[in-house]
């Protein structure tokens, strides 16, 4: 009898999650996607959708360790194909669906922030993401790196994009290295790097499992309703793949 009971509860249990996704997505796009999520539910109210958010390296590392995601939205290029090279997600699905820009930011509002104030150590300590899980971590790395700035500059290193940005926020830094997209209504002082400086943001997503319900909101996401979210909230848009 127990075993018969056992299987009832596995088969509602997925009966109960069959029309809920879930969600893998990089700190610096949490919130653009729980307004596209938002949107979508207005138009689809009996699909359920959850979100993790995390660096990319860290939801890659997990799903690679079996994770139940549906969907992973990157916030670079590299981790979805390396998913569709290991036969972890559809090949044919992965897809461009942001460009993200770097900023370096501080909730003080006088500040002048630029390269000199950088090598000079006249805003310290200065956060970012950890440049080995985290994209905007990485490219804020090549930045420091571009303009020569010391090591006696101390530096805080954070999880991801998200943690950067309340480490600044909270003062535990005075700047920190984070996406346009999350300070562009913050007010403060802000420094738009130029792209030349680090390596092209294009951010990728890939549907890691065949259902219709991942699908359809996969194709929303890139829906002039989606693609209007996402430029609202300070990200280019392209086409390329």
């Amino acid at each position: 009898m127990r075993p018969l009971i056992g299987l009832l509860l596995l088969a509602l249990s997925a009966w109960a999650n069959a029309d809920r996704i879930q969600i893998a997505v990089a700190a610096n796009f949490a919130e653009p996607l729980r307004e596209i999520v938002a949107q979508y539910r207005q138009l689809h109210p009996d699909i359920d959708i959850a979100l993790t958010v995390a660096s990319t390296g860290k939801l890659a590392a997990q799903i690679r360790h079996g994770a139940p995601y549906d969907l992973f939205l990157a916030a670079d290029s590299r981790r979805p194909r390396e998913l569709a090279r290991e036969g972890l997600g559809l090949p044919d699905s992965v897809r461009s669906y942001a460009r993200g820009l770097l900023v370096l930011w501080s909730p003080q509002s006088d500040l002048m922030l630029d390269p000199d104030m950088l090598r000079s150590g006249a805003i310290q300590p200065v956060a970012l993401a950890n440049p080995r899980t985290a994209p905007y971590g990485l490219a804020a790395r090549f930045v420091l790196d571009d303009l020569a700035v010391p090591d006696s500059v101390p530096l805080v290193q954070a999880e991801n994009v998200g943690q950067s940005y309340h480490f600044a926020h909270s003062g535990a830094a005075a700047a920190a290295f984070v996406a346009y997209s999350q300070v562009r209504e913050q007010g403060g002082s802000l420094w738009l790097i130029p792209e030349a400086r680090y390596p092209a943001i294009i951010q990728q997503a890939i549907q890691l499992i065949d259902s219709p319900e991942v699908s359809g909101f996969y194709q929303f996401l890139f829906s002039d309703e989606g693609r209007a979210i996402i430029i609202n909230h300070g990200y280019q848009v392209t086409d390329a793949e």
